[in-house]
Parts: structure tokens; C-alpha cells; sequence
């Protein structure tokens, strides 16, 4: 199979003097800001891979041909948190929510997050996937060609290796990539120590052994896991060689980030609330900082700092945080929106928080840049200037997703 896309605008992404072949590598400092781009140029893919680039290459012969008419094209999204495995928006709860109603009133009345944990447990592994599948369509359509996917809401073994495997099936179902992660410590029931040494000493080694080299996550809140359990279960899937990440400070400082980087997590996501010191020390580190503007946006609580904390020279990925009833929004060019508007991140770093550094955080060296041997996972924008898919909000820009080197929107 191949495919030739001519008179494209090109975000290559790639740096200045890049070998071909080498891995992809995260972007920081000024380089958060270079997008590699080729005002005409066309672009050759053999089978799943970008075979060439250049201002002008010759047509391949009986290769399907695509004519971007100056229009800009660009890696696909790499949507690096998501909790896209779960139960349908409990909406009578969100409308009671819009008129006042807490969080404590809507679980003393049968709703909240034990009702969504509930539904997550009675659900069949078959129904979990199913409904995983069409949020995974309408994130392909928007442009992410890559997801994460989080467990969490289990809390016990069974309900948890029944998630993970739900999300193992709608995605070998999905032309895109899906990375699982385990969210093993999401919530709590009952008394906290007893429950979260339960996860750790017996979930977590049934986890590990049934989904071996899977990424332990945590949430590290008031009203999830202490900052002492989180330490417990990712110190523990440390020691079995297993990358770990966790959620914090994101209704309140926590103390979880200068845990976090002993532990050298692979991310510490969230971080609205995080201290201007824990997000100096964070941008000194690799680890990753990943924000998520959107549930800022629905929630109305405020924005991450992320502007400063490129400024400052940290790693940092864009992700939705997608989830039907937290943050129901899967758009990234709305998420890319929202961190220029309110979180000080320029279009290109926007851009490139979105692609190349969001994959290196998830471990994926092979995609995020336009360049011959990269996996072509390709969106073709109805834009002819990049700066429009910050500037305009609303619409779906993307006009037609590659993924792994054919069309699959539209389909």
C-alpha cells in the first residue's frame, strides 16, 4: 500500500540536523517551540511508515494520491490521560450539579462516584469495551491517532483485571494505538490504611502478573489516596520494574511531587494547585508534567501554570483527561485551545505537548514527528496557517486521519 500526499504546509516536528531512524526524543526549552516546518512539501508513505519527505518528491507509481492544496498537516494527537473506560455521564446528577448540588448530596442520594464504581463492577467486560469503542471513534475523528486509557474503577482485583481487559479488547478492535494503564490507587472504600494495603499486598500483584509491564497509576487527592498509600503502591511496582505515574494536586497542594520525583515517576499530571517550588523542581527533572486543561474548563476550577513551567524549562505533555461523567471533552484541538488561552502555552508548544512529547511520556520513540521511518499516524487540517487550530473553537479542523499509513477518516 502506498499513499502520496502532495502541496501539504508540513509541522514535521523534527529537529534541526535529526538522524533518521534515531528514536524520537521529548522536547524542552526553545525547542518546545520548533514545529520543523516545510511551507510546500510532499510527503511519501510506504505501508505503515513515512518512506519521504521533501519540497518536492516524484509520484510514485499506482500510489493513491492526496492533493493538501496548501492545507496543513501534521502528526496525529497523542492523548496521554484519558478515563475513557467507564461507565455513560450519569447527566441527571451533572444537571443537579449546574443548579448546586455537592458532591456529598448527590451520594447520600444513591449517585456520585460510588454509583459510577458500582456501574463499572456490574457491567460485562463485553459492554465496558463496547462503550470504550465509540469514545476511541470520536476521539480517531478529532485526530487522536494514540490514547491512554486508565483503569480505577474496580477497586478489587477481579473488577480491575475485567477494565484492563475491556480496554485489551476495544483495541485490538481500533486502527489507532491505545497504551492501558492500571489506576490502581483511584479511590477508596472503608478505612483507608486496611483498604490501600489490600491494593498493594493482593491487587497489585494479580494486576502485574496478568498485564506484566503495565504502568501503576495514582491519584493522590483528599478525597482519594494519601500521600503515604501512593508512595506504598508505586515504591512497590517500582521494585517489579514497572513504570509508575500519579495524579496530584489538582483540587489542592498534596506534597505528592517531591514524593513523586524520588520515585522517578514517569509523570505527575494535573498540578493546578501544585506550589510554584514543587513545579520548579518538577521542571528540573525528566519527569513529565501533564496537564489537562479541559477539566479546569468543566469543572471551573482553575488553570495549571503550564506556560511558566515551560518557561522554566520542564518536560510537558497536553492531554483531555477524557471521561464521561469528569471531563466529558475528547477534543485536543480544544484541549490546545485551552492551554493557549488559559495556561500561557504558545500555539507551538501547545502543538508539540500534544504529539511528540505526549508519545515520548507514554514510551512510544516511533511517532510525533514527520520523518522518513516514523509510524504515519497524519492529520490533514482544513487550515492553511497552524495558529488557527488554537484560534478557532467549535468545529472539528481535522478533515481526514491517517493512521498507520491508510484513511480512516473519513472512512
Amino acid at each position: 500500500m502506498s499513499l502520496f500526499i502532495r502541496r501539504a504546509r508540513v509541522l514535521t516536528l523534527a529537529l534541526p540536523g535529526s538522524v533518521p531512524g534515531a528514536p524520537v526524543r521529548p522536547r524542552r526549552g526553545p525547542a518546545l517551540r520548533e514545529l520543523g516546518l516545510m511551507p510546500r512539501a510532499d510527503i511519501w508513505i510506504q505501508g505503515d511508515k513515512i518512506s519521504a519527505v521533501a519540497p518536492e518528491l516524484p509520484l510514485p507509481p499506482d500510489a493513491e494520491v492526496i492533493d493538501a492544496d496548501g492545507r496543513v498537516l501534521m502528526p496525529g494527537f497523542v492523548d496521554c490521560h484519558t478515563h475513557a473506560c467507564a461507565p455513560s455521564a450519569p447527566l441527571d446528577e451533572w444537571e443537579r450539579a449546574l443548579c448546586g448540588a455537592t458532591p456529598s448530596e448527590l451520594e447520600k442520594d444513591g449517585g456520585g462516584l460510588p454509583a459510577i464504581i458500582h456501574a463499572a463492577r456490574t457491567a460485562t467486560r463485553k459492554q465496558l469495551a463496547a462503550g470504550l469503542r465509540l469514545r476511541l471513534d470520536a476521539l480517531l475523528r478529532g485526530g487522536t491517532t494514540t490514547v491512554e486509557v486508565k483503569s480505577g474503577l474496580g477497586l478489587a482485583s477481579e473488577a480491575e483485571r475485567k477494565l484492563l481487559g475491556a480496554i485489551q479488547r476495544a483495541a485490538s478492535e481500533w486502527p489507532g494505538t491505545v497504551v492501558p494503564t492500571a489506576t490502581l490507587g483511584h479511590a477508596v472504600e472503608g478505612e483507608v490504611a486496611a483498604f490501600t494495603r489490600q491494593i498493594v499486598r493482593e491487587v497489585l500483584p494479580e494486576v502485574w502478573h496478568e498485564f506484566p509491564g503495565l504502568t501503576i497509576d495514582a491519584r493522590c487527592a483528599p478525597d482519594a489516596w494519601p500521600v503515604e498509600a501512593c508512595v506504598r503502591l508505586l515504591e512497590r511496582a517500582r521494585k517489579h520494574g514497572l513504570p509508575v505515574r500519579v495524579s496530584a494536586d489538582q483540587l489542592a497542594p498534596t506534597g505528592m511531587v517531591p514524593e513523586a520525583l524520588t520515585l522517578h515517576a514517569r509523570s505527575i499530571d494535573h498540578l493546578e494547585n501544585a506550589s510554584k517550588a514543587d513545579l520548579l523542581a518538577l521542571a528540573a527533572s525528566d519527569t513529565f508534567a501533564v496537564f489537562t486543561p479541559a477539566a479546569s474548563f468543566h469543572s471551573g476550577l482553575r488553570y495549571a501554570r503550564a506556560g511558566a513551567f515551560a518557561d522554566s524549562g520542564g518536560l510537558l505533555a497536553l492531554a483531555s483527561d477524557h471521561g464521561p461523567a469528569a471531563c466529558p471533552i475528547h477534543a485536543m484541538p480544544f484541549v490546545i485551545a485551552l492551554a493557549v488561552r488559559h495556561c500561557g502555552l504558545t500555539v507551538a508548544e501547545a502543538i508539540v505537548a500534544a504529539t511528540v512529547n505526549a508519545a515520548a511520556m507514554l514510551g512510544l520513540a516511533d511517532r510525533g514527528t514527520i520523518e522518513p521511518g516514523r509510524r504515519a499516524d497524519l492529520l490533514l487540517l482544513r487550515h492553511l496557517d497552524e495558529r488557527q487550530l488554537a484560534h478557532e473553537v467549535g468545529d472539528n479542523p481535522v478533515v481526514r486521519v491517517i493512521c498507520g499509513g491508510r484513511t480512516v477518516f473519513p472512512s
